[in-house]
């Protein structure tokens, strides 16, 4: 199983680094893939990845709350890194979050945009972080220049009419742990998106699954996740992960990796 992504790099991972690793590879997660934050995040994200090769895969670019007076500082510094990676997965994760602050909302989407472009110029996808902003997000990539970019909405939290939105712009929805959630409407959101649509993820150390919400999440929980949705779709489990798995290396494919 392939987790899509996941924050391996915190220090709830780093800590106990080795154990942490092993009770994820004895629950079949095969590969992680990394998404950076901003500068601050990069050091340990490409460490791993240079450590681990066939189990981390690197995402980099500056994530939307992270926008702020010094977002064009941050933005060079990654591009500058980027330019580095030779085995670069997507520039992620980008995108536009409206949730708790709209001060920067002019800046994220030029940073977006921005960022979008440098992964057409490289022939590699994007991982994408929206919140709150879908209206926004569906505009920009109906924009003729970005006709071409592919990717993940990772951890879709839009309604029906937007998931299908995003696929028809040819994404793929990252779903994790809110599935699992006693009173979560993602399911009612996607039911009627094909599950060659679907990619699955943690975002760990965050949005732990049930039964263990409440608790720091980890890899180790894509098959609750992968059970959830079986039961929801109503088919196999190992039918679901196989085609959660194809449409990974759909993307990893695209990109070269």
């Amino acid at each position: 199983m392939i987790d899509t992504h996941a924050h391996f790099y915190d220090e709830f991972f780093l800590k106990d680094f080795q154990q942490q690793l092993k009770q994820v590879q004895e629950q079949g997660i095969s590969e992680i893939w990394l998404p950076n934050c901003d500068t601050a995040t990069l050091p340990e994200l490409i460490k791993l990845c240079q450590e681990n090769p066939d189990i981390f895969y690197p995402m980099i670019g500056l994530h939307p709350t992270y926008v702020k007076e010094n977002y064009k500082f941050e933005l060079e510094a990654i591009f500058n890194v980027i330019n580095q990676t030779s085995n670069l997965l997507a520039i992620g994760e980008i995108g536009l979050d409206y949730y708790w602050d709209t001060t920067y909302k002019n800046e994220q989407i030029e940073a977006f945009e921005l960022q979008c472009n440098w992964a057409l110029d490289r022939h590699v996808w994007v991982d994408i972080h929206c919140r709150k902003a879908y209206a926004d997000l569906i505009k920009i990539l109906r924009k003729k220049e970005f006709s071409d970019l592919r990717g993940i909405v990772h951890c879709f939290s839009g309604d029906a009419s937007e998931a299908k939105h995003c696929i028809d712009n040819g994404f793929f929805l990252g779903i994790g742990g809110v599935v699992t959630y006693k009173n979560s409407t993602l399911f009612d959101a996607i039911k009627d998106i094909p599950l060659k649509h679907i990619v699955l993820e943690t975002d760990s150390p965050y949005l732990t699954p049930v039964p263990y919400r409440g608790t720091p999440n980890s890899p180790k929980y894509i098959p609750l996740i992968a059970q959830k949705l079986a039961d929801l779709y109503q088919i196999d489990v190992n039918e679901l992960i196989e085609i959660t798995n194809q449409n990974a290396n759909f993307l990893k494919d695209y990109s070269g990796v």
